[in-house]
Parts: structure tokens; sequence; C-alpha cells
């Protein structure tokens, strides 16, 4: 790791986002072909509100070949940004293939059904979140009743007389 990704990385670290988006985005320009150094300028322009700016770096990271814990982190970085920035299509694709190759992170699936509740997609959205808690939850009290849970999940809007 080069000394100014090293210091980058660091300002992020002390929540010093200005001056890390700055380092960042230099690096980026000076190494367009490196998918780890445009997934991490990717995140400085999120930590630093330019989520516009911060697509087009998820974006090429991806498809330079990101890999791993990165590039799972990216899906959910370039999922989420969408959705903020009211691209709710974009997000469900995005989340969608994050979900596919990476099927046990449930932060993709929290954050894929806020997508499909902006898409009002809600009965999906609801199912999605009621399988996130029960896979992950070890309340007792919610433990407890994750039979009923898991059963109810995808039946919301059944009603037995």
């Amino acid at each position: 790791m080069n000394d100014e990704l090293k210091k980058a990385l660091e300002l992020r670290k002390n929540r010093r986002y200005e001056e890390c988006y700055l380092v960042m985005t230099k690096l980026g320009k000076e190494f367009p072909d490196d998918p780890q150094i445009l997934y991490q300028c990717a995140w400085s322009c999120d930590n630093f509100g330019k989520e516009e700016e911060a697509v087009g770096y998820y974006e090429a990271a991806i498809k330079l070949g990101l890999a791993g814990d990165d590039l799972e982190d990216a899906y959910l970085g370039l999922g989420s940004t969408y959705r903020t920035l009211g691209n709710y299509s974009c997000s469900k694709t995005v989340l969608e293939k994050g979900i596919e190759q990476f099927p046990q992170n449930q932060a993709l699936r929290v954050f894929y059904s806020m997508t499909l509740y902006n898409l009002n997609e809600h009965e999906k959205a609801m199912t999605e979140l009621l399988n996130c808690l029960v896979n992950t939850t070890d309340d007792p009290n919610i433990v407890g009743y994750k039979k009923a849970i898991q059963f109810y999940a995808d039946k919301l809007n059944e009603v037995w007389k």
C-alpha cells in the first residue's frame, strides 16, 4: 500500500473526510485502473457527501475486478448510494447482484429491503427484513417466535378465518 493511500485511510479513520477526499481523488486520477484505489475513492466521496461522484468510482472498481470483502462492501455502498440518490431501480439491480454473490451478507438484504420499500414493494421488503431479523438475532423473545415469524414473513396479507 502506498504512503498516500495509508495517509488517506488514516485521515478517514480520524473523521477528516474532506482531507481524505482530496487525497483519494488525487490518487484516483493517478491510478485510474486500480480497483482498490477507486473503491477507496468511492468510499471517501460517500463520507464527504459527494454521492453522485461516488457512483462512478464504485462502478469502475467493480468493473476492474475488485474482489473479496471489498467487492462485497462495494455492492452495498453502490446500492445504498443509488438509493439515496433516488435511483431505486439501479439500487435494486446492484443489491440483487451483491446478494447473489454474497448470500450470507445480511446487511445487503437490509439495504435491499429499504430499496424495495422505496419501490413500493412493501410486502417483499418486509419479508426480507423479517427473514434478516430471525437469521441474525439472539434476542430470546424473538428466537422463541422464530418459526412463526418465518411462516408469516411472506404471508403478511393473508387472513385466516
